[in-house]
């Protein structure tokens, strides 16, 4: 049964996985990575793995959802990157 502190934290939860939306929503309509950080992705995507073995450790719902959607996201604006960015291209 779900108490008001697993409410409090799917709410959290909620909140931190939707934060990667609205730049996804972006990167995908104006296919323009050249302000997408790869370190930040990279460490962005790490946390989140260790996160997920943590949560999957404590087996906290909350924590297993919010990190895999982040983690969804993260993965997503990386393809972006991979795709629309021509990474290795002269002058990058």
């Amino acid at each position: 049964m779900f108490d008001a502190v697993r409410i409090l934290g799917l709410v959290a939860a909620s909140l931190s996985a939707i934060m990667f939306l609205p730049q996804v929503v972006r990167t995908w309509r104006t296919r323009s990575v050249q302000d997408l950080s790869v370190g930040t992705l990279a460490v962005s995507a790490s946390s989140m793995v260790l996160w997920l073995v943590y949560g999957a450790y404590q087996r906290d719902v909350p924590i297993l959802f919010g990190n895999s959607i982040n983690l969804l996201f993260t993965l997503t604006l990386v393809v972006f990157k991979l795709r629309f960015g021509g990474a290795y291209k002269a002058g990058r």
